[in-house]
């Protein structure tokens, strides 16, 4: 699920924060990141992963790789629970 994941919250990220090429991996921030993005982020995920992931996450000022961690463990959280 790990790989699925990493590529749907990648693709999200970069529909969103629209960094230029090779820059993709600055944090939420670097990336001028907003509260705005960040909800649309979070929903985002959300709707396409069925994940829920606080958007506080994204205000600690992740890389892509960090957010990429956060959502994967939110969904094995998510995975370990239904079990």
């Amino acid at each position: 699920m790990t790989n699925s994941v990493e590529q749907v919250v990648t693709r999200i990220w970069t529909d969103v924060l629209r960094p230029d090429p090779g820059r993709e991996n600055l944090s939420f921030f670097e990336l001028s990141g907003q509260s705005v993005s960040a909800m649309r982020i979070v929903a985002r995920v959300e709707s396409e992963l069925g994940v829920e992931v606080d958007i506080s996450v994204l205000f600690d000022d992740p890389d892509l790789d960090a957010f990429v961690r956060a959502v994967a463990e939110s969904a094995g959280d998510r995975a370990g629970e239904a079990a």
